[in-house]
């Protein structure tokens, strides 16, 4: 059980609460509320559990919660599903996973990246370093091939090419740091041990003020669709979706970028040609 990491998920899932929301706790217009989000013993009456248990809890001094006081915890924060499982994890209820549970990239995912053909794809793993790809990921983004293994990265790209390759579209600024860090903090949940993983985080996180403050912020909600601005040195600037999807039975991810059908940026990815090398990633 980490009892610091489950104090600070309680407290800033509980701040980003607004009162407004739930029923049951004083409206936010009382004169003399200073705390953001909901008060501790709101909280705590909501779950059905003492004030004093839960504060022990917030300021990693409480007892190893059940799977019933969890449940209650997850129902009075108004959790998501991710952030549910994040609390159970955190909590010691669900076995961190061990890094002998990663498996090799499975035969049949290598061949849904040729089959998706003229669509950029590639597959990453919990630390977002990129796998494999298809010849027309390494023609829109870069020749994954001669960069050196550890930047085959997609947050250490970020850092590497700057707004030179990407950038995001006005309204959307921060999305994909904050996207990476709430991956990666559920991603450290289920591998507390991971020494590669946390010297990747201190690294984005020294270069990103976005990725830092969304670390801090304990947020885990998946993020799966985002738009990016693509600006290729031959098609000119491309207005892009990329899209997360798990791969059933494993850690990976597929990363596939589209756009919308019929507009400039579907027509250039058409005119997409092969990199200098037309075959994927070694196995």
């Amino acid at each position: 059980m980490s009892k610091g990491e489950l104090a600070d998920f309680l407290r800033r899932r509980r701040e980003a609460l607004h009162p407004d929301q739930v029923q049951g706790t004083r409206p936010t217009g009382r004169r003399g509320r200073r705390t953001p989000g909901l008060r501790r013993e709101e909280v705590a009456g909501l779950a059905g559990v003492s004030t004093s248990y839960y504060e022990r809890l917030e300021q990693a001094r409480g007892p190893h919660p059940s799977p019933q006081v969890l449940a209650a915890l997850g129902t009075a924060l108004r959790l998501t599903t991710a952030e549910r499982e994040h609390l159970s994890r955190l909590a010691g209820q669900a076995p961190p996973s061990s890094d002998t549970d990663r498996a090799p990239v499975p035969a049949d995912a290598r061949r849904l990246l040729h089959q998706l053909g003229p669509i950029p794809a590639y597959l990453v793993d919990e630390r977002e370093d990129i796998l494999t790809w298809n010849a027309a990921a390494a023609a829109l983004i870069t020749d994954f091939e001669l960069l050196p293994a550890e930047e085959r990265n997609t947050l250490r790209l970020a850092v590497r090419l700057g707004d030179t390759l990407c950038s995001a579209p006005a309204g959307g600024e921060g999305e994909f740091a904050r996207q990476s860090a709430a991956e990666l903090r559920a991603t450290s949940a289920r591998h507390p041990a991971d020494r590669a993983l946390g010297e990747l985080v201190n690294e984005i996180a020294a270069h990103s003020p976005d990725f830092a403050a969304a670390w801090r912020s304990h947020d885990v909600r998946p993020r799966p669709t985002l738009r990016k601005r693509l600006h290729h040195p031959e098609l000119g600037e491309l207005e892009l979706e990329r899209r997360t999807l798990l791969l059933p039975g494993t850690d990976l991810r597929l990363v596939i970028y589209t756009a919308d059908p019929g507009g400039p940026s579907a027509a250039a990815l058409a005119r997409l040609g092969p990199p200098s090398r037309e075959e994927d990633s070694p196995a």
